[in-house]
Order: C-alpha cells, then sequence, then structure tokens
C-alpha cells in the first residue's frame, strides 16, 4: 500500500509541476506594497535572514511571527495571523490532517541530528530498548518530529509504539520539568535538546541515520496562494532565503553569532545549532515529495495521523520550482 501511495505521490507532483506552467501569471503579478507574515520557530529562519540581510532590497515588506513550536504557530496559522509557516514534516502533515488550509510550497534540508531523545542522568534509562514500559515526554505536541523520532527509534530497537506511554509538553516547559528531575525522558528539537544535553541529559538516539528525513517544510496558506502579489513575493522570498542558508554555510562563526546574541545563549550552543541547521533549501521534486509521504504513511499506521495525508495533493511546487 505504501508503495502505491509513493507513486501516486510522484504521479500527482509531476501534474501539480505541470499545472504550474499555467499559473505563470501569477507569480509575475508585482510583490509591492504587500508584507508577508512568515512564522518562525525560536527565531531560526528570522536570525538568518537578519544575519545575512536576506531581505535588502526587497520591494514587500516581511514580518516574523515566532512561536516555540509548530503547534503554537499552526494555530496561528489557522487564524489567519500568519502567511506562511516553516516547520519540520511531520508537524506540518498534522496541520493539513487538521483542516489548517495551507500547502506546502518548498523544502529545507538538514543531517536530522537537531531531534533528539534525551533520558535523565540517574533514570536508569540508558537506550532506547530500555524505554518498554516507559512514559516519554514529547515536545511540542501530537504530531511533532520528536514524535516521529521516536517512533523510528522504537522500531529500530525491537519495540513498538504501544510500548511507551506518551505525554506532550510545549518545550519551556518540558526544559523546566525535565532540568528539575520531574520528567526521565524528552523526546525534543533543537535549541532545546541542547539545553537539555547541558543540563545532565544523556544522549540516546538522534535524527540522523534515516531515522528522519531531516526535512523542513515552509507552507503557505490558500488565502496567500490566491493572492498573486503575495505569491510573487512568497517566491521571491523563498530564493533570498536559500541564499541566506548558502550564507550560513559559508559563515558559520557569524551565524553562532547571531543565534548566541538573538537567543542569549552561549556560543558554544550556537555552534551546535548552526551544525544542526539547514544545509540547503529544495523544490517539492518528486523525491521529496515521496520521501513526505513516508513520514505520513508511517505515523497514519500507528494511528497518530488520521485522516492521512496526500502529499501531493496539498502541495503547490508552482511557488518555488525546480532551478
Amino acid at each position: 500500500m505504501k508503495s502505491v501511495l509513493r507513486t501516486l505521490a510522484v504521479l500527482s507532483i509531476a501534474a501539480l509541476t505541470l499545472g504550474a506552467c499555467s499559473s505563470e501569471e501569477d507569480t509575475d503579478a508585482p510583490a509591492s506594497g504587500v508584507t508577508l507574515t512568515f512564522g518562525d520557530q525560536v527565531k531560526g529562519l528570522q536570525v538568518l535572514a537578519e544575519a545575512s540581510d536576506a531581505f535588502a532590497g526587497a520591494d514587500y515588506g516581511i514580518e516574523w511571527a515566532q512561536f516555540q513550536g509548530a503547534a503554537p504557530l499552526f494555530e496561528a496559522v489557522k487564524g489567519g495571523s500568519v502567511d506562511t509557516g516553516y516547520a519540520a514534516d511531520l508537524p506540518t502533515l498534522q496541520a493539513i490532517s487538521a483542516g489548517v488550509p495551507i500547502k506546502s510550497v518548498a523544502a529545507f534540508k538538514s543531517d536530522g541530528n537537531g531531534n533528539v531523545i534525551i533520558a535523565r542522568e540517574g533514570s536508569g534509562v540508558n537506550s532506547v530498548a530500555d524505554l518498554k514500559g516507559k512514559t516519554v515526554t514529547v515536545s511540542s505536541a501530537k504530531g511533532s518530529i520528536a514524535e516521529y523520532l521516536l517512533v523510528r527509534a522504537l522500531e529500530e530497537a525491537g519495540l513498538s509504539y504501544s510500548d511507551v506511554t506518551i505525554q506532550y509538553l510545549l518545550p519551556t516547559d518540558a526544559q523546566a520539568a525535565f532540568v528539575s528531575g520531574n520528567i526521565d525522558v524528552w523526546a525534543t528539537f533543537g535549541i532545546f535538546g541542547n539545553i537539555g544535553l547541558s543540563r545532565g541529559g544523556t544522549l540516546l538516539v538522534d535524527g540522523t541515520g534515516g531515522r528522519t528525513t531531516g526535512i523542513g517544510i515552509l507552507s503557505a496558506t490558500d488565502a496567500a496562494l490566491a493572492d498573486p502579489a503575495k505569491k510573487t513575493a512568497l517566491t521571491d522570498a523563498i530564493a533570498r532565503l536559500d541564499k541566506a542558508v548558502e550564507w550560513g554555510q559559508d559563515h558559520p562563526d557569524l551565524w553562532a553569532q547571531a543565534i548566541a546574541k538573538a537567543n542569549n545563549t552561549p556560543v558554544e550552543t550556537a555552534e551546535v545549532l548552526v551544525q544542526q541547521g539547514n544545509k540547503s533549501t529544495t523544490a517539492l521534486t518528486p523525491d521529496v515529495v515521496a520521501d513526505i509521504q513516508v513520514v505520513a504513511d508511517t505515523m497514519h499506521g500507528v494511528g497518530s495521523l488520521q485522516p492521512n495525508v496526500d502529499v501531493a495533493a496539498t502541495s503547490d511546487p508552482s511557488v518555488y520550482p525546480v532551478r
């Protein structure tokens, strides 16, 4: 069944790509005078964009809306206060499944090593195999990328999703609980995982080695995509963010300094975040769509993603076509 879905995904995305030719007049509309509101998480994109001066000379405005996780970000999207949002693949799929009116328009790629499962020192948990019968705290909500990592790690260890008890906590709440010893095992991401490790946590597993795709999705609301000027601005904005990602790879020290300043964190922590950051930007090619579909199918299979999502049908590759 999964192979059928992947085949359908490839065929559907090809049809969407061909259909993009008929919408070129939309992306030719002038963008001047419009403002895009970007939903971001803990300043991940904003710091990189500002440090690299990515939007210098743009004839449209950019406003940043910051959230501590994907769940509150997509609540804002649903409420109409955000035009476009950046989140990992599974949180985006979860939002689409829940009826948030968005489409995926582009993707970022990382190594996946920013997604981690950590255990508190003295918890008695030294490996994923020790998780059987344990409670795992997942940030930030059902359908987070940390939950996908947990599912894959359990499978790898010969365990099932039903072998653990899941509780969901927003990252800042989970961080406080972990540091104070109120939770033993935490599946999380980014700066929160790094803080947990620096406060006595032990790394059980990360998202490398194919446990996660390393894909972050940029999505846009149906309303923004229906506005020719905003769609034009979005196409240009993604191209500028692509240049920002390249800048970050070429200037890791400057990127780390910017992260440290923006988040009031030690430079050493920021350097780890740079190493975990996005390495490239990509169009929603058939291969990328197929990889995301595997995530959807996996989580649907364990009952976490209901209903399942047809990734190709909920994508708009015309916004950022293959270049």
